[in-house]
């Protein structure tokens, strides 16, 4: 949840380190710090409450000199945020600095046996108790670094990615991770550090991605040397990021939020990218190839999944259903790890995630491995956890999301759904050709379609300003719809802060109709498909109680615009891909309500891109 940058070589670190942090900020921007050891061989901290843009205010007449250093800006889990808690915590001494991102687990037991002894601490994170153990270590059994360090960490419970500066030794850096991202950069003469590449693909393509309990030593002069707990070396093979600094930046729009609703075209077309042949009336999925016996084996399916992914997963869960006739559940990931779940090995598990970090999600993976499924995993960061913990799967390709809300992410997780429904539904004979080729096409159209829609943004922004008064809101959808309903109200929530519930439109009467009044504003998704009439009842019960009703229909149906009070037309395209189209005003109007309430879109409160924690 919290970023971490790092750098050691010949250049200036500090604007390096400041640059990497305004990458990384969209993982957490409660408070930053950042320390450098300089010429002097002082170690300077600097840390404050707020965004980077702060730290950088608080360090501009400080001594910011030195070509090392390490950077943090954080989501607060132990202790709120403020400039003490802030990252990078010091040892006792003065001489070690530490930033962290994760969850220490123990660090109350660690921290009383601590204070026995003698330390004092200055914060309340779990961080600070890190670097004074690793420290109490150092000096008690006369060890360097490096040994310190591993000998904590074999004594450390939880998840973790570290980086640590040491005063008495200024050419290194020791990183480590477990269950937290990392990524060592490499590049001439010089070494970064980060969270993911975002903050190094300035610098270098060239990267090592760490796995669980890796240490890395990055020393200044010598290659990066990278062991276990038990000083036992492991062998890394240097990767070439593929990423362009332009996926990271705004490009002219005001928010990346917004950036990133309008990318959902092209995102799509890159998605689907030498997987769907029109010409060949085939769509070719690599892991549906390697491994087709085992998927047209799978007696059940389960999709396991946190937040948007899981919305993802309940179109997934229909469109398996529906295509492949292979029993679909989906599952919370954050439920599924702490119950006892019946899996057997002809059990497939798909686990979606953005990020591929996601604890929660990666933990279900584990079990379910440990239990004997197949694990089919859907990412869009390439190289991360999720993708080198699964047997095979599919990345989304829809480049790097920044703002918080995810948008191209959820329309991207759900292309793959549907190829993966579609090359399984073909191999196991279960779709017949006719609809197999019709769903082809219909896929594969689907960009352009968005297209048209993103050109009533002016209208739909109209419409946002006439509902941000809203202190509720109601979604309501059905069928392939329904999880529509429930991501358009998240992320009214996430990015506005005005509660809001997404609900199957058959249920309003089974409890939500007792809060429709008129200060209630609906939002309906009315398409055309086999049950548009029992969706026009909803629609008059709803304005029988004086609620206003934003219903989101199909191109030319004036029978629900006499009956709403706003209405945004989609065009026509297959039942199951209606979610492709019906999110994206959704979205919109979730992004320009937050902007009339002068909300921070890309950085909502109290929340952070890739939840590393439980």
């Amino acid at each position: 949840m919290c970023g971490i940058v790092g750098y050691i070589g010949r250049k200036k670190a500090y604007p390096i380190l400041i640059n990497g942090l305004k990458r990384l900020e969209y993982r957490g921007y409660d408070s930053a710090g950042v320390a450098l050891l300089n010429d002097n061989g002082e170690l300077n901290v600097y840390k404050t409450k707020g965004k980077v843009s702060d730290l950088e205010a608080y360090a501009e007449d400080k001594d910011v000199s030195g070509c090392v250093g390490i950077a943090h800006t954080r989501w607060a889990t132990h202790g709120e945020p403020n400039s003490v808690n802030a990252h990078p915590h010091i040892s006792q001494s003065g001489n070690l600095a530490i930033i962290h991102n994760g969850i220490i687990e123990n660090y109350a037991v660690l921290k009383k046996q601590l204070i026995e002894k003698g330390m004092k601490f200055k914060s309340n994170t779990d961080t600070e108790v890190l670097i004074q153990l690793i420290e109490y270590i150092q000096t008690t059994n006369h060890v360097d670094l490096l040994s310190a360090v591993r000998m904590t960490l074999r004594t450390v419970i939880g998840a973790y990615a570290i980086a640590i500066l040491d005063k008495n030794n200024p050419d290194q850096i020791i990183a480590a991770r477990k269950s937290s991202p990392l990524v060592v950069g490499i590049g001439e003469d010089e070494f970064f550090i980060g969270s993911d590449a975002s903050p190094i693909i300035e610098y270098t393509k060239k990267v090592i991605y760490l796995d669980d309990k890796d240490i890395a030593i990055i020393e200044r002069g010598h290659d990066v040397k990278i062991v276990d707990f038990y000083d036992k070396e492991m062998k890394h093979d240097v990767i070439e990021v593929e990423l362009d600094l332009q996926q990271i930046e705004k490009g002219g729009f005001p928010h990346f939020m917004l950036k990133e609703i309008f990318e959902q075209p092209d995102c799509l077309m890159d998605c689907m990218s030498g997987r769907v042949n029109v010409e060949a009336n085939n769509v070719v999925l690599s892991a549906v190839i390697d491994y087709k016996q085992k998927l047209v084996d799978a007696r059940r399916i389960i999709i396991v999944a946190c937040g948007t992914s899981w919305h993802a997963g309940l179109i997934g869960k229909q469109l398996i259903e529906d295509f492949c006739g292979i029993p679909c559940e989906v599952e919370y990931a954050s439920e599924f790890r702490y119950r006892n779940p019946v899996i057997n090995s002809n059990d497939v598990v798909i686990a979606i995630s953005q990020s591929g970090e996601t604890a929660d999600t990666l933990a279900a993976v584990e079990l379910a491995r440990q239990k004997g499924a197949f694990i089919y995993g859907i990412c869009n960061a390439i190289g991360s956890s999720i993708p080198r913990a699964t047997h095979t799967g599919s990345y989304i390709h829809v480049g790097p999301e920044i703002g918080v809300a995810s948008t191209k992410a959820f329309t991207g997780q759900v292309t793959v759904l549907t190829m993966l429904a579609l090359a399984l539904g073909k191999v196991r004979g279960n779709i017949e050709q006719q609809r197999y080729e019709e769903m082809i096409r219909e896929l594969n159209s689907i960009p352009e379609k968005m297209k048209e829609l993103l050109k009533q943004c002016d209208e739909i922004k109209n419409i946002s300003q006439i509902f941000t008064y809203a202190r509720n809101f109601l979604y309501l959808g059905r069928g392939y719809n329904y999880p529509v309903a429930l991501e358009g109200a998240l992320k009214l929530k996430e990015i506005s802060y005005i509660h809001a519930e997404g609900y199957p439109a058959a249920e309003m009467k089974h409890g939500p109709i007792a809060l429709i009044d008129d200060e209630m504003p609906v939002v309906v998704i009315a398409t055309k498909n086999v049950l548009y009439e029992k969706v026009i009842s909803n629609i008059q019960e709803i304005k029988a109680r004086k609620a206003r009703v934003i219903a989101i229909v199909s191109e030319g149906d004036d029978t629900i615009k006499k009956m709403a009070d706003a209405t945004i037309e989609l065009p026509h395209t297959a039942e199951c891909l209606e979610p492709l189209l019906a999110t994206i005003p959704l979205q919109l109007l979730a992004y320009y309500i937050a902007v009339c309430k002068g909300k921070d879109v890309d950085q909502p409160r109290n929340l952070a891109k890739s939840v590393t924690v439980e």
